[in-house]
């Protein structure tokens, strides 16, 4: 005969539900994490081309960062601002040899009414365009004025402003009137 005594003080408890649910828990964890893994790895083999694009654009940034201080150190330096200064002053000098000074004369020529008289003319050239500084001398106001009104219809000429308009105190003086203008001549750039 056998007696059975229990002598726990707290009766049995089953935990095997609780022992094969983490089991399946752990292996739905181990196979996301194998899935995921594999995931990574394939894009950080995929990517592998691009990192060296990057890196190579990365050493070509720090060699053209290396080549543009040193290109500013030779052209900071004095020799260089020297030569440069040199060479802009050999251009402007050519510029000026350049430019047809008889068609401007023949436009100006062609709007100038009887009583006006060119004083001064100073071009310049700029940036593709010819900037023209003149000082014009009038024996009276409506022949200024008809000069002034020829210059604006003419297609050799735009963008005209006068900067100054001077009246002469003298009645011995030729020019009863001074004018100063700026415009801009286009007849330099026409072909001949």
């Amino acid at each position: 005969m056998k007696i059975r005594l229990n002598v726990a003080t707290q009766p049995f408890e089953s935990h095997r539900r609780f022992l094969a649910g983490s089991v399946a828990l752990g292996v739905v964890g181990l196979v996301a994490l194998v899935v995921l893994s594999t995931s990574v790895a394939r894009a950080w083999r995929e990517n592998r081309g691009q990192r060296a694009e990057i890196s190579g654009y990365r050493a070509q940034l720090a060699q053209l960062a290396t080549q543009r201080q040193e290109l500013a150190s030779f052209f900071g330096s004095p020799q260089t601002k020297t030569v440069v200064d040199r060479a802009t002053f050999l251009n402007s000098l050519i510029d000026q040899r350049t430019f047809p000074w008889t068609k401007i004369f023949t436009d100006l020529e062609k709007v100038l009414p009887t009583g006006v008289r060119v004083v001064s003319i100073a071009p310049q050239m700029r940036k593709g365009e010819v900037d023209v500084k003149l000082a014009v001398g009038a024996t009276s106001t409506a022949s200024a004025n008809a000069f002034l009104k020829a210059l604006q219809v003419s297609p050799a000429f735009s963008q005209m402003r006068v900067s100054d308009e001077t009246r002469a105190q003298g009645a011995d003086q030729q020019d009863k009137l001074l004018i100063q203008l700026d415009a801009v001549y286009s007849g330099a750039l026409e072909d001949p």
